[in-house]
């Protein structure tokens, strides 16, 4: 399983040489399987970059699985160049819910007055899979959805291909239960034992406290559930739009230090745009 991040940033892209090592572009995921089918999670604006990278490789066909439908998650789409070539086919998966709750999720978005482009005018051909709430399979990775902890709800995401596990967990507040939202515990049996774990850790734990109940995690949150989850390597994810690299490198320092104070090992490190992992 090859993945590659697109884009780690929350809430809104940022420019600027304070965020040159991690980058700026809010959230996309690729993952290709063994047999080279493509994965994309969510369509923030690091997709803009990858589907140049597709369109480069005369790539032409593509999954795609959303999060949760918050405008970060969501606002590269109109910018993903593929959309507007007629080879293009595109197997979107009914996440995070059932229905045909994505599909007006993707229309809204390529709509006036908020694109000038409408959904019916892309010349792509866009298939609807059924996904969520069970688990489903794309290729040689079997899938399993959990539902996130956050405003509005969405779905975290666990890929298993072989013996490898990769599990996605952003925008997901460890600290409070909202609606529809599951327990610590859950978070940590679903997340037991993966290689590679990215979760949300948009606050530092003293900024936490201003912000409980807006839907994101501490690192602290982060560390403790990938300790108790015995994974093996923590990315953290949905990068505070104000971080520069500076501060998030010190963040991951204290990361370190806790898991080490703890007597664990688990590899830390901050999740940064064009970063690839191979499990």
């Amino acid at each position: 399983m090859y993945i590659k991040c697109w884009g780690s940033r929350g809430s809104i892209p940022v420019s600027g040489t304070e965020y040159l090592k991690y980058g700026g572009d809010t959230t996309c995921l690729e993952i290709r399987t063994k047999d080279d089918e493509i994965i994309i999670i969510d369509a923030g604006t690091g997709i803009r970059r990858l589907g140049n990278q597709l369109i480069q490789e005369n790539r032409s066909k593509y999954n795609l699985i959303f999060t949760h439908a918050h405008w970060d998650h969501l606002m590269g789409f109109p910018f993903f160049k593929p959309i507007y070539l007629k080879r293009t086919e595109i197997k979107v998966y009914r996440c995070p819910f059932p229905g045909q709750y994505v599909e007006k999720m993707i229309s809204k978005v390529l709509s006036p007055p908020n694109f000038p482009v409408k959904y019916a005018d892309i010349s792509a051909s866009i298939f609807y899979e059924e996904g969520c709430p069970q688990t489903f399979e794309i290729g040689t990775i079997r899938i399993e959805p959990i539902r996130l902890s956050h405003p509005n709800g969405g779905s975290g995401y666990k890929f298993i291909e072989d013996d490898k596990t990769f599990v996605l967990l952003t925008d997901n507040e460890l600290g409070y239960v909202h609606p529809g939202g599951l327990s610590v515990d859950d978070y940590i049996a679903f997340s037991a034992d993966a290689d590679l774990l990215i979760h949300d850790a948009e606050y530092t734990p003293g900024e936490y406290e201003t912000y409980i109940e807006w839907g994101h995690s501490s690192y602290t949150h982060a560390v403790d559930l990938a300790i108790s989850a015995g994974v093996e390597k923590l990315g953290l994810f949905h990068l505070n739009q104000d971080r520069s690299d500076e501060k998030m490198d010190d963040i991951v320092h204290k990361c370190r230090q806790i898991i080490s104070d703890r007597g664990q090992h688990i590899e830390c490190f901050s999740t940064a745009s064009d970063m690839t992992f191979n499990l």
